[in-house]
């Protein structure tokens, strides 16, 4: 890993996501202490946990960090209560069982401090993993990927739960997915990692609407990056696309950034509007159904290829040529690359 900074204040949640091999859980285990750092230093609440070059490197066990696996990592042959304790074998009995009473509290299990885990459904035994993670009271909790083996309707009802458990709790967590959807139910702030660099570290507004790299651009969401050109119009600037010009470039680069201004734009799914009056037109090559939408892949007369989200009541057929018109409210644009299709995720 390298070129990787980020912070998290006291309570707040972060969430690392990245295609697989990125160094996320690399980044995380380095965190926790279950791997040297090289260069550059990890700090919490004003000391080091890991400084080459002051040789400091604290053992995991006295960093006051909790860990989540992706698989649970219960003790089969403890007790839901026992295994919720387990991390807490030095406080005095009395408080050491009030504290399990509060954790399965927190997490809603109350009623079951006397099963075994196998006792319990998927999504039960991972918010059994939280509370016991959480019982010894950490500094900060990380997660790495602990709802992959669960399906995606379990998945996203516990990201909700899970966001509602550590705010409750106050605690700060750094959480590792490669899920966007759990990625922008959790985070406060959000990392998109590539190649072992973090790329951004912003909310998920920021990192839809203001990719900082064009990686970051094609990671999240759906969207493409077509030609365009930055040129002076009567009122300023603006951009010339296959969709027509496009104004209001006030967050963009000046013309002189590019070679003759020659650059590409993202243009998001959700910046095409399907319009039967526009005079733009473009073939539907796929549709894929989303409930509510469709998400069309559509391809202009002069080759590039579109994205748009359309209500799923305007029911086209592939092959059907629709009319579409830009409405896009952030422009951004990244230097010039040779076509390589869709940046679709």
């Amino acid at each position: 890993m390298q070129s990787v900074s980020l912070g998290l204040r006291v309570g707040q949640i972060g969430v690392l996501i990245g295609p697989s091999g990125c160094g996320k859980t690399s980044l995380l285990r380095a965190i926790a202490g279950l791997e040297p750092v090289h260069s550059g230093r990890i700090w919490m609440d004003g000391r080091a946990l890991s400084e080459p070059q002051t040789n400091v490197h604290l053992a995991p066990e006295a960093r006051r960090i909790g860990m989540v696996f992706q698989d649970y990592a219960l003790f089969p042959h403890l007790s839901i209560a026992q295994n919720v304790a387990f991390g807490l074998a030095k406080w005095p009995r009395a408080q050491r069982e009030q504290r399990v009473t509060q954790m399965l509290e927190l997490v809603d299990l109350a009623h079951v401090g006397g099963r075994l885990p196998h006792q319990l459904s998927g999504g039960q035994q991972q918010r059994i993993a939280l509370a016991r993670a959480l019982a010894p009271q950490p500094q900060l909790l990380l997660l790495d990927e602990p709802f992959s083996s669960l399906d995606a309707d379990l998945r996203e009802n516990l990201a909700q739960e899970l966001r509602g458990i550590l705010i409750a709790s106050g605690t700060t967590a750094l959480f590792v997915t490669h899920d966007q959807l759990e990625a922008f139910a959790l985070g406060d702030v959000i990392g998109v990692m590539n190649g072992g660099q973090l790329d951004q570290w912003e909310d998920a507004y920021n990192l839809y609407h203001r990719p900082a790299t064009r990686f970051v651009a094609s990671f999240i969401g759906h969207g493409v990056f077509a030609p365009a050109q930055i040129v002076d119009c009567v009122h300023g600037h603006c951009l010339q696309t296959p969709l027509g010009e496009l104004h209001d470039l006030q967050n963009c680069l000046l013309p002189g950034s590019y070679p003759d201004g020659l650059c590409d734009v993202l243009l998001r799914a959700d910046d095409i509007v399907h319009d039967d009056l526009s005079q733009v037109c473009a073939c539907i090559e796929r549709k894929a159904f989303r409930g509510s939408e469709f998400l069309y892949t559509l391809r202009l007369a002069s080759g590039e290829p579109i994205l748009a989200h359309v209500p799923s009541h305007h029911d086209h057929k592939v092959g059907e040529w629709i009319g579409i018109r830009p409405q896009v409210d952030h422009i951004v644009t990244f230097a010039r690359e040779a076509p390589t299709g869709l940046g679709e995720t």
